[in-house]
């Protein structure tokens, strides 16, 4: 490394940090029609000497990256190669250390047509530049076909699962989509875990959303599997990403049509759980690209509980406290809509504008028998009948613009984005006494209203210097500001009145500031490193305005130093091409989102309340991570063990009052820490069927010296996927997952397994296709079964949600498929903030 980088990181950061770029060819699942990597070639001395070729293989038609094609260098006479390689995932490719003269370069791939190009080697470098492969595939009506990725592909650091080629997915929703995604957890309520912790931030389209703001969850069932191109998992991100979730990023990446002229597509599903239609209309002309969709959908939710409540005295003898059963119905519905607009005024200049937006609604009615025996002097039974009501909308505006250069990988760009996100929570209910089935009569009543806001604006500037081929440096800087605000009005008694006690307005500012340097090298052909840093400062302030007492309020000022390396080594042994060795480590930060920080009371349930704690401040983890990818005769084979560290870690914590009331609330309490060993494989055991799967094994140690609580165990969850193809356009697919008991700081909560069988039928010459769906159709519920243990009391509940279902869906694809190159363009990545546990009734933001 030459002495002035060091001086040029630091000059252009306030901490050291280098950069990113790993030059030689990571480990990739190979490209489009290609389910093996290439054989390696057997290849006599060749003289040795100073000269390069380098060059970049593309598909001729929509110019993507041919991964791993064969790269052979050739005499001008005779066809016994003399030397040669592979294409790195970016179709890259470079042939060292040959001697000066006239040979013959030819590359090829399954699937497309060799090309065979003559070339002059010198001392220096000879940069053959663009070459385009030409598919031999046919065509079928107007649409190409050119082969098909796999399922779960491995990336270097990343995992990418490619939902648009899983029928099962056809006229789902995101969270059917995640479940399928490897090193992912979605539980039956819809709430996402990577590696067995909630700590995620989850983007769309590499940006955040204000979809998400709120509830993770709810999100989820808002965005059609049918409109979800690839979800791609990074655990261990680099300096270039916001430091905040500690277990990794999850980026969902929406189809986005690059064909010239006018394309779209509709599509219906109709089925017993849930229903949904979407379309896309696109169009592009030379320099300007116009992209639309636009979805809407209902649902119906059929749920019911029990929950039974032991206190401890202090010998630890239990005595039954509580009985409560209920049931109810959960019906709801939304739309999501997308614009996007790119202009390319001059070579090497990029303008970009998009707008996202939802609105999602659901409303129930919940019926509870509540019997009290503990304490005594609070001891009655009586029902309650709650009508719930929740609404949010949301809309994200972004613009960028990038500067290119005719050097490769050079690029400097500025982006902006403005997020809204505004919802309201309400219920009011009834309360009698006795039961249902007797006469009962109104003795109590109350009504809720709590309206979140959160608005947050970015600005982020990037720059990438390459200082060799095989040196980039990287840094940037990026401001977050963020404005969010909870007004919950509580009205109580017969009738009702409005209660000062219990209503507040909340506000509350979070500012985060930040820049980055990583530095990605290369020792030898064999071994690359990426070096780099990020520097935080967050300032926090909140205050209660109507709050009796005024000094309640909370001010934060903080500044993180978040160092990250990672190596990677390809032994580059020619009977195994592709092999990859990487190293990981990493530092992240989580600060606490609204559903978290929220003070309103949720008292829906007047035996198990919930709210936030205001004054909870960030965790800090260490990540850890060991790496290895290699193929095998057409199967791909990745394995990972990892470890992670978290102090001040955010905890759900709850206790019984006095009154016998169980608070649920977060503090920091928490010494978390996770080692575990991860597996994925792909095989193709015939050529029309696929079958991939994952196991994940962690064990987890929860440790809170403040309370004395601590809580550890083994905890698993694996996943199959397999599909077939058969003749005349008819293909079948099957998903199946299996979670285990989770282990939580104060209990435990049940196992729990999901499965899907999807059969398609393509139509009108592929343009179209029919596919029917049944998940989980051998029981109606799911019992997700949660026990809390301790020292004051045990508590035992059982939630059974309705996940069975079957759905049929239709879409058709219209207009013309002729491929566009694809431009170099950035977006905002705000990956900074723990997201909420949703469904667990607290108000969110």
């Amino acid at each position: 490394m030459k002495p002035y980088l060091p001086l040029l990181v630091t000059s252009l950061l306030t901490a050291p940090a280098w950069a990113q770029t790993t030059p030689t060819p990571p480990a990739s699942q190979p490209a489009p029609g290609a389910p093996t990597a290439p054989k390696p070639l057997a290849l006599p001395t060749a003289p040795k000497g100073t000269g390069r070729v380098t060059g970049t293989v593309l598909d001729a038609t929509s110019k993507k990256p041919v991964e791993f094609a064969t790269i052979a260098l050739l005499p001008l006479t005779g066809s016994t190669p003399i030397d040669g390689g592979v294409c790195d995932d970016k179709g890259r490719f470079t042939l060292r250390n040959l001697a000066p003269g006239a040979y013959r370069v030819q590359i090829s791939f399954i699937g497309y047509a060799a090309r065979t190009e003559d070339v002059t080697v010198t001392d220096g470098t000879t940069d053959l530049g663009t070459l385009v492969l030409t598919s031999t595939a046919q065509k079928l009506g107007e649409v190409t076909v050119t082969g098909e990725r796999d399922v779960v592909e491995t990336k270097p650091d990343r995992i990418v699962y490619n939902a648009d080629r899983d029928l099962t997915n056809t006229g789902g929703t995101a969270a059917d989509v995640l479940r399928k995604v490897p090193l992912v957890n979605v539980d039956p309520d819809g709430n996402v875990e990577l590696r067995g912790t909630s700590n995620v931030r989850v983007l769309i389209n590499n940006k955040p959303s204000g979809i998400v703001a709120s509830s993770v969850a709810d999100a989820m069932k808002q965005i059609p599997a049918d409109q979800i191109k690839s979800v791609e998992v990074i655990t261990t991100p680099s300096a270039k990403y916001d430091a905040e979730g500690t277990g990794g990023i999850i980026n969902i990446t929406l189809k986005k049509n690059n064909l010239e002229g006018l394309n779209g597509s509709v599509g219906l599903a109709a089925g017993t759980r849930s229903s949904n239609g979407n379309a896309s209309l696109n169009y592009r002309k030379g320099k300007v690209g116009l992209s639309s969709s636009l979805s809407g959908f209902g649902f119906y939710s059929p749920n019911r509980n029990d929950l039974t409540r032991y206190l401890k005295d202090d010998r630890g003898v239990e005595s039954l406290a509580l009985e409560q059963q209920g049931d109810g119905n959960t019906l709801g519905g939304g739309g999501f809509a997308r614009f996007g607009f790119d202009y390319d005024p001059a070579k090497y200049h990029n303008l970009t504008l998009s707008l996202q937006g939802n609105l999602f609604r659901n409303s129930g009615e919940y019926d509870q028998l509540n019997n009290i025996l503990l304490p005594a002097a609070t001891a009655e039974q009586f029902t309650r009948a709650t009508d719930r009501k929740f609404r949010t909308q949301s809309y994200d505006m972004s613009g960028s613009y990038t500067r290119t250069f005719e050097q490769k990988r050079r690029e400097w760009s500025v982006l902006a984005q403005h997020t809204r996100n505004r919802n309201v929570q309400a219920y009011n209910l009834d309360q009698f006494d006795g039961r249902f089935t007797s006469p009962a009569s109104l003795e109590y009543r109350e009504e809720s209203n709590n309206l979140a806001r959160n608005l947050e604006t970015t600005l982020q500037t990037d720059y990438a210097h390459p200082f060799s081929e095989t040196a980039l440096l990287e840094t940037g800087a990026k401001a977050i500001l963020r404005r969010v605000s909870s007004d919950y009005d509580v009205y109580t008694g017969l009738p009702v009145a409005y209660d000062l006690n219990r209503s507040n307005l909340f506000n509350y500012n979070q500012d985060v500031v930040s820049g980055y340097g990583t530095y990605g090298f290369s020792a030898s052909k064999k071994l690359s490193f990426k070096l780099g840093a990020r520097v935080e400062n967050t300032r926090i302030s909140g205050n209660f305005q109507q709050q009796a007492d005024q000094n309640s309020s909370v001010s934060q000022d903080y500044t993180n130093l978040l160092p990250n390396l990672s190596l990677s080594y390809q032994p580059q042994n020619p009977k195994k091409p592709g092999q990859t060795v990487r190293v990981a480590y990493s530092r992240r930060i989580q600060r606490p989102q609204i559903f978290y920080l929220n003070p309103f009371v949720n008292t829906s349930d007047p035996q198990n309340i919930s709210y936030g704690n205001p004054e909870l401040e960030p965790e800090l983890t260490d990540s850890y991570e060991v790496n290895y990818t290699t193929f095998i005769k057409g199967s791909v084979l990745n394995i990972s063990t990892y470890a992670r560290r978290t102090g001040n870690a955010i905890e759900s914590f709850r206790f019984v009052d006095e009154e016998g009331v169980n608070n649920q609330t977060f503090r920091n309490i928490g010494r978390n820490a996770t080692y575990g060993i991860s597996l994925f494989g792909s095989v193709k055991p015939v050529a029309k069927w696929d079958v991939s799967g994952n196991v994940n094994v962690y064990y987890v140690s929860l440790k809170s010296p403040s309370l004395g609580l601590n809580n550890d165990g083994v905890m698993y969850n694996l996943n199959l996927n397999s599909s077939y193809k058969f003749e005349k356009g008819i293909s079948l697919q099957f998903f199946g997952g299996l979670n285990s008991p989770r282990v939580q700081l104060q209990g435990r909560q049940a196992a729990w397994t999901f499965y899907s069988v999807g059969l398609r039928k393509n139509l009108l010459k592929d343009k179209a296709d029919l596919t029917l769906n049944a998940d989980n159709f051998l029981s109606a519920t799911r019992n997700l079964n949660s026990v809390l243990d301790t020292r004051d009391f045990r508590q035992e509940s059982n939630n059974y949600i309705y996940l069975r279902g079957v759905r049929l869906a239709f879409n058709y694809r219209f207009g013309k498929v002729s491929a566009q190159p694809q431009r170099r363009r950035k977006g905002i990545q705000n990956d900074d903030a723990k997201q909420g546990e949703g469904g667990q009734g607290q108000g969110q933001q």
